[in-house]
């Protein structure tokens, strides 16, 4: 009898702990399977960034160009991440209340750089950011399996993500041109006693 007791509870064990491993392993299948989820997570932090760091842009930037860029991007992504606030209420989604660690990095990076270097390096950063936004964002509108109303917040802010991404290339490209060109002119000249001493204007020495 004592036996049987204790292989009845062995097995009510077993039984146990192998229900409570299977819905652990459904729970977090659930939580980092679900694509709309993800996605909402990453607008949302993608928005709390970007506001972030335009707010930056006005404070350590040096050109009027990258803080009116900043600017757009506090204004556009405030406005993002209230349209997107309704949606996940409507829907029971949970989102995150910060940036991710990546995101973190970053925006300690760039508060510590001022003027013509936190420009480049911030500009350089948004034309990597909304390449990476508009391609998700799209995947997002075209995905016909995507929740209803996540699906038309993403089509209702590709087009706003898509100016962003050519509004940070024009303004990256203009200060690369201008770094360049600053280059250009603080090149040494070539000294009139080197062209004498090598022979002459037009005389090639071999």
């Amino acid at each position: 009898m004592q036996k049987f007791l204790v292989l009845f509870l062995s097995l009510s064990f077993a039984a146990f702990a192998q229900s409570s491993n299977q819905q652990s392993k459904s729970a977090a299948a659930k939580k980092g399977g679900n694509p709309d989820a993800q996605f909402a997570t990453k607008a949302a932090q993608g928005n709390m960034a970007e506001v972030a760091l335009g707010k930056l842009a006005l404070q350590n930037g040096q050109s009027d160009d990258v803080k009116k860029f900043g600017q757009h991007m506090v204004d556009d992504h405030s406005k993002a991440e209230q349209d997107l606030e309704g949606v996940a209420s409507k829907n029971n989604l949970t989102l995150p209340q910060d940036v991710n660690v990546q995101q973190k990095a970053e925006q300690t990076r760039l508060s510590k750089l001022n003027g013509a270097a936190f420009d480049r390096a911030y500009m350089r950063l948004m034309v990597q950011d909304h390449t990476k936004d508009v391609a998700e964002f799209k995947k997002e509108a075209n995905r016909t399996a995507s929740n209803g109303d996540l699906r038309d917040y993403a089509k209702r802010n590709y087009p706003t993500l898509d100016d962003h991404l050519t509004m940070a290339k024009a303004v990256n490209d203009a200060l690369t041109a201008k770094a360049g060109s600053k280059s250009t002119a603080k090149s040494p000249k070539k000294n009139s006693s080197d062209t004498k001493s090598s022979g002459g204007p037009g005389l090639l020495l071999i």
